[in-house]
């Protein structure tokens, strides 16, 4: 189903963003723009580096993400 899908960090957009718990419009946003000005990330641990994102919500949603 739809909660179970994995989500790209580096190309996602919103829409799919918002599938992941606890990421709303907000933090989704804030990833985008982090990307836009940073470039891709990495690795998944880098998703900590936006603002809003820390190690608890990464550990919910890490099963979930690729890059």
């Amino acid at each position: 189903g739809e909660l179970t899908n994995m989500v790209n960090i580096n190309s996602a957009g919103i829409e799919e963003l918002c599938t992941l718990p606890g990421i709303g419009k907000v933090k989704a946003q804030a990833i985008i723009d982090y990307r836009t000005q940073n470039g891709a990330f990495q690795s998944i641990e880098g998703i900590t580096q936006v603002k809003g994102i820390g190690t608890k919500t990464l550990e919910k949603i890490r099963n979930r993400l690729s890059i």
